[in-house]
């Protein structure tokens, strides 16, 4: 008579079962702490380039004839001084709030973008700083409604980019959402504007509003810390799965039972 056979392995099948898996969620993490170490440096070299064009002492304002061939990815940033006549009453509140370039701002608030005319004509919108809620209309900081010519100092900058999660502008309240010069242009019938825009640092108008101030390379650099983060979890991962396939095995090898015998 033969004793029964002992049962099949399915301790192989369930750890076997589960390789593919795991090898791609291994795939996966390891994918996304490579990245993470990608983006550290690309986020390192661009704050030394920022930097050190943020370091430049401030050249003058290119002429109109050569905007069009300004390049953001040179040009932006780079510290400009020129002469210009604000158009107060054309000025559009773009809201915003705290900026990692703009430290000293704290709460909701407005950029006050106003049209700036250059002596040789063009026409330049600038950013001339930040005002708080209860502080969005003019009258209420009539000191800082400068009137003649102004020797301003700022940094270029070029518009933002619209998402789709960007609130519609609503050019009938004069209240806008992406800090873009053609379209605030556009909506008040300026005519052409420089690409870009000026981010004011000086100089401070009387009364401190609207508040102007030094762009700082405040850029948050936490990818190593992500890095470290799915690099571990891929570690841990591995660990999980070879305790488990270890522990299966070793089950597996108990029921298996003594060898079977024929009387």
């Amino acid at each position: 008579m033969s004793t029964p056979q002992p049962p099949r392995r399915a301790w192989r099948r369930s750890w076997l079962g589960l390789l593919l898996p795991a090898l791609l969620a291994f795939i996966v993490l390891i994918g996304l702490g490579t990245w993470q170490v990608e983006r550290k440096a690309w986020k390192e070299a661009l704050i030394a380039e920022l930097t050190e064009r943020l370091a430049v002492p401030p050249q003058a304002l290119p002429a109109p004839a050569t905007w069009q061939n300004l390049d953001p990815a040179s040009d932006e940033y780079r510290h400009v001084k020129f002469t210009a006549v604000f158009d107060h009453a054309a000025e559009a509140l773009v809201y915003g709030a705290a900026s990692v370039f703009r430290p000293d701002v704290s709460g909701p608030g407005y950029w006050v973008f106003t049209p700036a005319q250059l002596t040789d004509g063009g026409l330049v919108m600038v950013n001339r700083g930040f005002v708080p809620e209860d502080r969005k209309e003019p009258q209420s900081r009539s000191a800082g409604q400068v009137s003649g010519p102004v020797e301003i100092i700022g940094a270029l900058r070029w518009p933002d980019i619209r998402h789709w999660f960007t609130p519609a502008d609503d050019a009938a309240h004069n209240l806008w959402f992406n800090r873009d010069p053609h379209a605030i242009a556009a909506a008040k019938g300026l005519g052409a504007v420089a690409p870009f825009f000026v981010e004011m640092e000086a100089p401070v108008p009387p009364g401190g509003l609207p508040s102007p101030g030094k762009i700082v390379v405040n850029l948050p650099d936490n990818h190593l810390q992500y890095a470290i983060t799915w690099y571990g979890l891929a570690a841990a991962l591995v660990g999980v799965f070879a305790v488990f396939a270890f522990g299966s095995r070793r089950r597996g090898i108990g029921e298996k039972g003594p060898p079977s015998r024929s009387l």
